[in-house]
């Protein structure tokens, strides 16, 4: 998209006079704005311009019916958090958890900031609300699916937690009911919505650093724990329901809440957490839909008992035309990391090409050559999608009903990139893949598909939606 230019009005004397004091005030605030994010003045300038821009196009766009009515499914610390960002744009109508402990928090939070929102345990007493118009679904990733497609298909627009799903063939089912029936969906890849990941990624696509060699991209590293002991499930959780349509087993208190992610019965370690934000950053820089090929190593291996998504790992994807993707877990303490990162960054990006490399995370964005962040792309270069606040684009688009920045389609094709290396780091195998098909083609790839999908425990399976 090309800059805006400003309008042709008459220039009399105190109208030229007028114009440059707004320049002037309008430049003054983008170096201030520049000094302090660390971003160079003219992509701030062209990031204020096109804000400007996009805020008027949704003033046009409000519906007269005032705000929306929202609730939040999954009252964890990130769901938390997600649900009180939500309620800036809306009214929090409801919270729903399977533990009542944390509806309770919940709820009592909500009202000091001066929602009333009811409580709930069981998700599908909520969709059938005809006065909550958005759901915030952040629950552990094994219930995405299955809440995402309800909630598509009960009519409500969708602020989902990333990963998108637990298994690439549920990314299908999702697409469906979301196209079927007309909601809007924003994955909650965040950083899309942070200016130097967009300058980072768009700085690459336009070639600043000549075709790109590999994207470079650090992870912590998981826990590698155990072995653990069954415990009687505390007061409150419905531990049934939780599992939903992950195999029953006993309560165990490292599987449930913060740990899940560890548990490829639950979500896919490291791959899938951290990795779903910079994978995903990595995916649009590259700007292929799919790598072609994906191969592994395991630093690490599991403690029977324990845990069981790999801790420690490096995971290499290669693109068609032979761009690489290089994921390295990595330790402050680990003899790995401090080789394969020299950043000396807990995580993030580094591209690299012919004409030097560029680093980017939530902290700070640099060059090896300032140059390469300080010249301004051309007019006609390509510009990506401009978000400035990722829940603010979400309920802008539920007025809209434009796509979001991280739709449905997107979100799918993100969480595939970490469902690949996922895949390939349980098999130990180099895997071939076919993005079309959504299929491993060749050698392993009877075995690799067999993770593609998984089995869903009854009654939690897809007729649980409605």
């Amino acid at each position: 998209m090309k800059e805006p230019t400003p309008s042709k009005a008459p220039e009399t004397a105190s109208s030229v006079h007028s114009f440059s004091i707004s320049r002037r005030k309008f430049l003054q605030r983008c170096s201030a704005l520049a000094a302090v994010t660390g971003l160079p003045a003219w992509f701030v300038e062209r990031q204020q311009l096109q804000a400007a821009e996009t805020d008027a196009a949704i003033a046009k766009a409000k519906s007269a019916n005032g705000k929306p009515g929202i609730a939040l499914i999954g009252c964890g610390g990130m769901g938390t958090w997600d649900g009180q960002n939500a309620g800036n744009h809306g009214n929090l109508l409801a919270v729903c958890d399977v533990d009542t402990s944390r509806t309770a928090a919940a709820a009592a939070k909500y009202r000091e900031l001066g929602h009333n929102p009811e409580v709930y345990s069981d998700f599908r007493r909520v969709l059938e609300r005809k006065d909550i118009d958005v759901i915030v679904n952040a629950t552990p990733d094994h219930w995405h699916t299955l809440i995402n497609i309800a909630a598509a298909k009960a009519g409500k627009d969708i602020y989902g937690e990333k990963p998108l799903t637990l298994t690439v063939d549920e990314g299908r089912h999702v697409i469906k009911a979301v196209r079927d029936n007309k909601v809007i969906l924003q994955t909650g890849t965040q950083q899309r919505s942070m200016q130097r990941f967009r300058l980072a990624c768009e700085l690459v696509r336009n070639g600043r650093l000549g075709k790109l060699k590999v994207a470079k991209v650090w992870l912590p590293a998981g826990l590698r724990e155990g072995p653990f002991k069954p415990s009687p499930a505390p007061d409150g959780l419905n531990w049934d329901y939780w599992l939903g349509p992950a195999p029953a087993i006993s309560y165990t208190k490292e599987r449930c809440h913060g740990t899940f992610r560890f548990w490829y019965e639950y979500s896919g370690g490291t791959m899938t957490d951290w990795g779903a934000h910079h994978n995903d950053i990595a995916y649009w820089a590259v700007g292929q839909i799919a790598p072609q090929s994906v191969e592994s190593t395991r630093l690490s291996e599991p403690i029977p008992g324990g845990y069981t998504t790999i801790a420690d790992y490096e995971v290499r994807y290669t693109y068609a035309d032979g761009t690489g993707l290089h994921i390295f877990s990595t330790k402050d303490d680990s003899i790995y990391g401090a080789k394969n990162n020299p950043e000396g960054q807990r995580n993030g990006i580094r591209f690299e090409g012919p004409e030097g490399w560029i680093w980017v995370n939530r902290d700070e964005i640099k060059a090896s050559d300032p140059e390469l962040l300080r010249k301004p792309l051309p007019a006609d270069a390509t510009r990506l999608y401009a978000s400035k606040d990722h829940m603010l684009n979400f309920f802008d688009c539920v007025k809209s009903r434009e796509l979001p920045i991280c739709d449905v389609e997107t979100g799918h094709r993100s969480a595939n990139m970490c469902h690949l290396g996922a895949i390939s780091l349980r098999t130990k195998r180099k895997l071939k893949w076919d993005y079309e098909k959504e299929l491993f083609v060749g050698a392993h790839a009877k075995e690799a598909n067999t993770y593609l999908k998984r089995e869903m425990r009854a009654p939690y399976d897809y007729s649980f939606c409605g």
